[in-house]
């Protein structure tokens, strides 16, 4: 059943504040479907009456009535004899999975930009190759650690420690990936009763993970510039979410960095509505400037949050491992649900994962940082020559960059885009319920040189799908929906 939410004329005129009057109601319904594509009104959102907004923006009944009618032509909108006017999408919802859980060699000169993850640091074979010549200790038992090996539980939880939130290596669950940790969390905490509160844009491989157990999806705008934390005490205190999953640190795929304040005051929204945090921290080591860091971690505000690591962003996409770090009272019970999913990751992974976390791991993330610096200033500089017109924010840290184009075309360009050369990920595979069509994220994680080509590519593909040739229609209109890393 589809969750309905309303938004009021005063907050409804605040977002369309300054929209073109030359006629009004064209410039209203332009404003709408605006606010409608890229998500920051919601897929299913009752908007104010006619009446009431006619109030609130000071116009005519006439304009609000005429504009209202163009959302609903254009399939912006529909009308519920009732119940009111009803925010939609051309072709209806648009949801993703993962592309990059079918591996494939794009080869023949195509430029994958779909998959964030960065190729391996130097000096990983090497340490492959002593955790080897540890394996042979190991090789008289099973083998099997539902939990993790206790080296690596210890040495995952010396890094909490060092961030300021104590943790005993018995609060860690060693997992294959950070994809698999949050499914082992949906499974344990949210059951088919339970809602669980995303924001959009999120993560969109979290989505499905997260409802491991038949927890009930429930969404909440991630603003271009932060948290609304008005907006987010309104949903908690509404829709009484079971679990809040959320990104703090250098945010995929926005790259935004949670403030303190707005950390301490969202650990008190979710005590007070009983609500247990899923922080995901795949990036929170990837900062790249010196005035960009990481914050404090939300598990030291919100004592039952739950949070989710991985080596796969920060070292490596190959060393499958990731971790939850959960407080005492919960760790039987996500171990229980882990162990119902598999019975522990490879025990050479784990050796590799030790070996670096107690080694000089600040030496292979310094390189890290150093190459994706590089290369996101590279690609920054590209955009500004060849799409002069699209925004973003430079990021501080994390491995993306988050486009706002200057009009709706994502899902066109992405498919244009291949064309070129080019695969893309655009902005409707990071909205669980729709809408985005004006973002796209560029991953910065390639060579300079390649990332440079990429964005001449786009250009090219951009200029097609705004001369109105492009040949391919968008996945609202029926093409197999774009997956993404």
């Amino acid at each position: 059943m589809e969750q309905t939410t309303s938004l009021s004329a005063a907050r409804l005129a605040t977002l369309v504040e300054g929209f073109d009057r030359s006629p009004a109601y064209a410039g209203l319904a332009d404003a709408l479907r605006e606010l409608v594509g890229d998500g920051r009104i919601g897929y299913g959102t009752r908007l104010p009456s006619e009446r009431d907004l006619t109030a609130a923006l000071g116009v005519s009944r006439t304009t609000v009535t005429r504009a209202y009618a163009v959302l609903r032509d254009s399939a912006y909108a529909e009308a519920r004899q009732g119940a009111g006017t009803f925010t939609r999408l051309p072709g209806g919802r648009i949801r993703a999975l993962d592309r990059a859980l079918w591996p494939s060699d794009v080869g023949n000169g195509v430029i994958d930009l779909v998959c964030a993850a960065a190729t391996a640091p130097p000096g990983i074979a090497a340490v492959y190759a002593e955790a080897a010549a540890d394996l042979p200790a190991h090789l008289g038992g099973h083998g099997y650690f539902p939990a993790g090996m206790p080296d690596l539980q210890k040495a995952i939880a010396a890094t909490y420690d060092a961030r300021g939130l104590p943790t005993a290596p018995e609060q860690i669950i060693v997992t294959p990936g950070a994809l698999a940790a949050t499914a082992v969390v949906g499974s344990a905490l949210a059951g088919p009763r339970d809602r669980v509160l995303m924001e959009s844009p999120t993560y969109p491989n979290a989505v499905q993970a997260l409802r491991t157990g038949g927890g009930r999806l429930t969404t909440i705008a991630l603003d271009p510039s932060g948290w609304d934390l008005d907006a987010v005490g309104a949903t908690l205190a509404r829709r009484r979410p079971r679990l809040v999953q959320l990104m703090p640190d250098f945010h995929n795929p926005t790259g935004l960095v949670m403030p303190e304040p707005d950390r301490e005051r969202y650990a008190e929204l979710l005590a007070r509505h009983d609500a247990i945090a899923v922080v995901d921290e795949a990036h929170y080591l990837l900062s790249l400037d010196d005035d960009a860091r990481a914050g404090t971690p939300l598990a030291a505000l919100a004592r039952d949050a739950v949070c989710v690591g991985s080596a796969s962003k920060s070292i490596w996409g190959g060393l499958r491992l990731g971790w939850i770090r959960a407080p005492h009272a919960l760790v039987d019970r996500l171990t229980r649900a882990r162990v119902g999913l598999d019975l522990g990751v490879p025990v050479l992974e784990q050796l590799v994962l030790t070996r670096l976390l107690t080694g000089d791991l600040d030496a292979v993330v310094r390189g890290q940082r150093a190459r994706l610096r590089e290369q996101r200033d590279a690609m920054t500089a590209a955009l500004a020559e060849h799409l002069p017109t699209w925004g973003f924010r430079m990021p501080g840290g994390g491995m993306v960059l988050w486009c706002h184009l200057p009009a709706t075309g994502a899902t066109a360009l992405s498919s244009e885009a291949e064309r070129h050369g080019v695969l893309l990920a655009p902005g409707p595979s990071f909205a669980p319920e729709g809408g985005l069509d004006r973002y796209v994220r560029l991953p910065y994680a390639s060579a300079a040189p390649e990332l440079v080509e990429a964005v001449r590519r786009i250009a090219a593909a951009w200029a097609v799908v705004t001369s109105g040739r492009a040949g391919v229609a968008s996945t609202a209109s029926g093409a197999e929906p774009f997956l993404v890393a």
